[in-house]
């Protein structure tokens, strides 16, 4: 299922049910981002708008279609682990970074700073992140500047990529395709050049 925005509107079609929801919704530039109306109306599924997509009755049941759902299932934001490699705090987020599940994501990268030394957020498992996710991202990565370290971001996904290039803030951190990527540069003192780390995966992205 595709959702088509028709000027300010945009129309919502459960893939489990067919029940729809059509409502105004603030969006991205890139009209193929849909998450604002997905959230809003208490949906899940894809933050784009090629689904699935899930009304709030059906998200509450058990996925039976396999690996289609399962890229739209998106749980609260939390902290998988915080790694400590040499003079290197890998911090590995999950789930939705937003204004509920923020404080988690703040006290991590806290740790990392009270750590030292370079830090590496992985956001392999991170869905969605809204503006108290980036202004947590924009602070620590202020803050390591200021420290004369590096923070960059790892394996950011697709939709993470699209706002971040929204707001402008892809040419601000240091960003790969992967965590050891990101590892590897960072030995290598490549990572403090963030437009040569983010050109390099530009062709990729």
């Amino acid at each position: 299922m595709t959702v088509v925005p028709d000027d300010h509107l945009m129309t919502l079609i459960c893939d489990t049910c067919g029940d729809s929801v059509r409502a105004t919704a603030c969006v991205l530039p890139d009209a193929e981002v849909v998450w604002t109306l997905v959230s809003e109306q208490g949906w899940s599924g894809s933050p784009f708008a090629t689904g699935p997509h899930r009304c709030p009755h059906c998200s509450l049941l058990p996925i039976s279609d396999g690996g289609n759902a399962s890229c739209g299932d998106h749980g609260p934001g939390g902290i998988l682990g915080i790694d400590h490699l040499d003079d290197v705090t890998v911090v590995a987020a999950t789930g939705d970074i937003d204004l509920d599940t923020g404080d988690t994501l703040r006290a991590a990268l806290r740790h990392a700073a009270d750590v030292g030394g370079h830090v590496v957020v992985d956001l392999t498992r991170v869905h969605v992140i809204d503006s108290t996710g980036l202004g947590l991202l924009v602070r620590a990565h202020r803050d390591a500047r200021d420290r004369g370290v590096t923070l960059c971001l790892a394996a950011p996904s697709r939709f993470v990529r699209t706002v971040l290039h929204t707001m402008r803030l892809d040419g601000t951190f240091p960003i790969f395709d992967s965590r050891d990527a990101a590892l590897a540069q960072l030995s290598a003192g490549v990572a403090n050049n963030p437009v040569a780390s983010n050109a390099a995966t530009a062709t990729r992205g």
